[in-house]
């Protein structure tokens, strides 16, 4: 597997390993980076969770992303 860049995530393509409900195949739909504190810049701020498209159903979910780096639950691409 690639290594996964946290900077390259967005409208990535992913396979989850085991199918739930006809829900195999996704896209990362959105990118999560840490709240800003009141009066405080986050300055390269580290992605902290994604949210995942099931391509089939529409359907989100969102995850810490490094769980795509699991290789029992995703494979990178659409498989």
């Amino acid at each position: 597997m690639n290594p996964i860049q946290p900077n390259k995530l967005m409208l990535s393509k992913w396979t989850a390993v085991e199918v739930v409900a006809k829900q195999k195949h996704f896209l990362v739909s959105k990118v999560y980076l840490p709240e800003q504190q009141e009066g405080q810049l986050v300055m390269n701020a580290q992605v902290e969770f994604v949210e995942l498209e099931a391509v089939y159903s529409k359907a989100k979910r969102k995850i810490a992303w490094r769980e795509l780096a699991d290789t029992n639950m995703w494979k990178q691409g659409w498989v």
